[in-house]
Parts: structure tokens; C-alpha cells; sequence
């Protein structure tokens, strides 16, 4: 029974730095980029778009498709990092086992 209870509250603390590791994302970010840096986009750890900057030279009206795109590659750029960010973050918990809705 005492092995349990210390079980037990390992798993407690290991539940309690997993919350800690997931609120501490919301903190930390990451950026995008497509087009040599024309678009650039930035992300935090729970994929919430922070910004989106534009260069001027990527303004073209004759090409509005162009932008578009550029802006979904670097969209896609910083979700795909920011779930690099996560995977790095929770897996020292998880032991990098993908654990559905967890992060």
C-alpha cells in the first residue's frame, strides 16, 4: 500500500509540471517564414497567430494569388514549429508517446 500511495504521488507531480509545461507555451513562440522572409508569421505553443508581417516588395496587385500562398507557407511553417515546440516540451513527460488531446 505505501508503494501505491508514492505511486500515486508521482503521478501527481508529474500531472501538475505537464499543466505547467502546457500553460508555459502559451508563453513561448515561433516564427514562420516563406518567400526569403517576405512573409513572416509568429505563433505561440497552442497555435494562436500572434502576427503577420508583410514586406512591401511581396505586394504585388497583379498577383494577389502569390501573397496568398506566401502567407499560407509561412502559416504552415509556424504551426508545423510550434508543434515541434510542444512535442519538445511534453515529451519529456510523455516519454514520446503522442498522447490524443494532450497537447
Amino acid at each position: 500500500m505505501n508503494n501505491m500511495n508514492q505511486m500515486m504521488k508521482q503521478v501527481k507531480k508529474m500531472q501538475e509540471q505537464m499543466l505547467k509545461a502546457q500553460e508555459g507555451l502559451a508563453t513561448k513562440s515561433v516564427e514562420g517564414s516563406s518567400g526569403g522572409g517576405v512573409v513572416t508569421v509568429e505563433v505561440n505553443g497552442h497555435k494562436k497567430l500572434l502576427s503577420i508581417t508583410i514586406k512591401p516588395e511581396a505586394v504585388d496587385p497583379e498577383d494577389v494569388e502569390m501573397l496568398q500562398d506566401l502567407v499560407m507557407t509561412a502559416v504552415n511553417d509556424a504551426l508545423t514549429k510550434a508543434d515541434e515546440l510542444a512535442n519538445d516540451d511534453m515529451g519529456k513527460f510523455t516519454g514520446g508517446m503522442k498522447i490524443p488531446g494532450l497537447f
